[in-house]
């Protein structure tokens, strides 16, 4: 008998966490289903426990095993067609490692050396959580338990593909009004600190004092280039210190509603939260998972404590026998439009498809929302730039008009 630790989520939605003596990984999955619980990891302890030499080991090298999302989406991809083509998963994980990039082999040879040992692809899975989720874990299991492996992982490589969809288009939509702001406070640091000073001299030989509004953008110039280092520094030291606090889950519960009341921005990540949620809660109910655990999942994708405790609740009351939608709908959290859709989901007893219905209306309007927010945030930043150079020359023109009515007169 070998000693194994393991992770699962139980009956209630509670994550479980573990040793069981067991004769393989195999048979701790199958206790663990008996009583109730969906496992997520399954490993021997002695590979799990990371002391001593093992360890190390695993600090320098086991901890570098991760892959990108992009990366588990197509090796999820390429192993979801190969099954769907009739190749058994032996095969299939010999071909891709095989085929695959240096970076993505070690997991792939890991994976097949596990399930040629007599684990499930999920438990394989499970000993490179650097690598896939316990979403994915979980999908991987349900499809196991259906029969239907390679359905599965053709859910999960649409899952990723849309999810990593909407992160990009976040991303790449803030691109330009990043840089934007990044050329205004070049642009204006530029001419504060190595313009203006050059027109001080001028006011001092004809035995005049600048403007007002010259001494006091040079005093700025003076600050940035004497402070400049040290604010930075100083701002830096806030952003470790303020990311520390939100750590904590009360400091974060209260910030992630503020973001949520923020206009605009609110709506954004309103939008984003919904199809975050329906997506992954529809994934899950389609292929085969308990509303309970499904929800247990779920909590953890959202990511926003606000969102969190909503599902906590939300959990709770179905846990037992009621309705998904109400807490749901109290917590003010998600959008009407989803509520609405998750509640039709409920009366017609399809609520995983509804649900994935609802997702992709909220990845269409985060898509708007999105260009709605670059729409009005490129041409405030070209405003904002434009009103701080511009006040710069004219107070600069200003007073050099003023010098040379005082040279002429």
């Amino acid at each position: 008998m070998t000693l194994f630790r393991y992770t699962a989520i139980g009956p209630g939605g509670e994550r479980l966490a573990g040793t069981m003596d067991a004769a393989s990984e195999a048979e701790v999955i199958a206790r663990l289903r008996r009583q109730g619980s969906m496992p997520v990891r399954a490993e021997p302890a002695d590979t799990a426990t990371g002391s001593g030499l093992a360890g190390l080991l695993r600090i320098e090298i086991g901890g570098r095993r991760g892959l990108g999302k992009q990366a588990v989406a197509e090796l999820i991809r390429e192993l979801a067609t190969m099954l769907a083509a009739g190749q058994d998963l032996d095969r299939a994980l010999r071909y891709m490692q095989e085929t695959a990039p240096a970076r993505v082999r070690p997991v792939i040879t890991g994976l097949r050396d596990a399930v040629r040992d007599g684990s499930p692809l999920s438990a394989a899975m499970g000993r490179y959580p650097a690598a896939f989720t316990p979403l994915q874990v979980a999908l991987v299991r349900a499809g196991e338990a259906g029969g239907n492996l390679a359905p599965t992982l053709t859910r999960m490589a649409d899952l990723l593909d849309r999810q990593r969809a909407l992160t990009s288009t976040v991303t790449s939509a803030l691109i330009y009004p990043a840089l934007l702001l990044v050329a205004m406070i070049g642009a204006v640091t530029l001419l504060l600190t190595q313009v203006l000073p050059q027109f001080v001299p001028m006011f001092e030989q004809n035995g005049v004092q600048p403007p007002g509004s010259i001494q006091f953008l040079v005093g700025i110039g003076d600050f940035v280039q004497q402070d400049g280092l040290l604010f930075l520094l100083a701002m830096a030291a806030a952003a470790v210190t303020l990311r520390a606090v939100l750590r904590q889950n009360a400091a974060r519960l209260v910030a992630d509603r503020l973001l949520l009341r923020v206009p605009v921005l609110g709506g954004l990540l309103r939008e984003i939260l919904a199809a975050r949620f329906t997506r992954v809660l529809g994934t899950l109910l389609i292929n085969g998972v308990a509303l309970i655990p499904a929800l247990a999942i779920v909590r953890e994708a959202v990511g926003n404590r606000a969102a969190r405790l909503a599902v906590d609740r939300a959990s709770l009351t179905a846990r037992g026998g009621g309705g998904l939608t109400p807490d749901l709908e109290a917590a003010a959290i998600f959008p009407p439009r989803t509520i609405h859709l998750l509640r039709l989901g409920e009366e017609t007893a399809q609520l995983g498809a509804m649900a994935l219905r609802a997702a992709d209306i909220h990845d269409d309007r985060t898509r708007l929302a999105t260009q709605r927010l670059l729409s009005l945030l490129v041409p405030g930043l070209t405003i904002l730039m434009g009103l701080a150079v511009g006040g710069i020359v004219t107070s600069l023109m200003t007073a050099m008009l003023s010098l040379n009515n005082l040279a002429s007169g």
